[in-house]
C-alpha cells in the first residue's frame, strides 16, 4: 500500500475502535458518545438493544455499565474497507465480568462498523455487536480493587 492517506485513514480507524473500548473502560461516557456521528447508532441485536443518537448511546452505555460489579473488554483489529469519506470494518471483542446480581459473563464477539469522515475526524455511524460465543459459567477469579478505579489518562497532544 503506497497511498499515504489510506494508511493514515486505517490508523485513525483502528484508533477510533481502541478509543471506544478505552472510553468504556474508564467510564468516560461523554467521550464514548463523541466517537459517533450525531445520528450514530449502536445495536446489540442479541440483547434487543438499539441506541439511535449520541445522547441515547451515552445514557444507554452508562446504564448498562452500572449493572456490572466489574467488566473488562479488549478489542482486536479486524478488517477495514475504505470508500472515500466512508468506510466499513470489523473489530473483534472479548468481554468478561460479573454482574451485580452475581451472574458471570464471558463472550467473544464482533463489531460490524460503518464510519464517516467528518470535520472532527473519523466517527462511527453504526456499530452492530454480534456475539459468537457466550459463557455464563461462574467466574472463579477475583477482581482487583483497582479495577473499578481506572482513571482516564490525559495523553499529550
Amino acid at each position: 500500500m503506497t497511498d499515504f492517506q489510506a494508511i493514515a485513514d486505517r490508523v485513525e480507524l483502528g484508533a477510533l475502535c481502541a478509543e471506544f473500548t478505552d472510553a468504556g473502560m474508564t467510564h468516560d461516557y461523554d467521550r464514548l458518545a463523541s466517537l459517533f456521528t450525531e445520528d450514530g447508532v449502536l445495536r446489540i441485536p442479541d440483547g434487543g438493544i438499539e441506541f439511535a443518537s449520541r445522547a441515547e448511546i451515552r445514557r444507554g452505555i452508562e446504564r448498562a455499565r452500572d449493572l456490572w460489579e466489574y467488566f473488562l473488554q479488549t478489542v482486536h483489529p479486524g478488517s477495514i474497507r475504505l470508500g472515500g469519506d466512508t468506510a466499513t470494518g470489523r473489530a473483534y471483542i472479548v468481554e468478561f465480568g460479573r454482574l451485580r446480581d452475581g451472574s458471570s459473563h464471558l463472550n467473544h464477539s464482533v463489531y460490524h462498523d460503518r464510519y464517516r469522515l467528518t470535520a472532527d475526524g473519523w466517527k462511527f455511524t453504526e456499530r452492530v455487536y454480534e456475539m459468537h460465543y457466550v459463557d455464563s459459567t461462574p467466574l472463579t477469579g477475583k477482581a482487583s480493587p483497582a479495577l473499578g478505579e481506572v482513571l482516564p489518562v490525559k495523553l499529550s497532544d
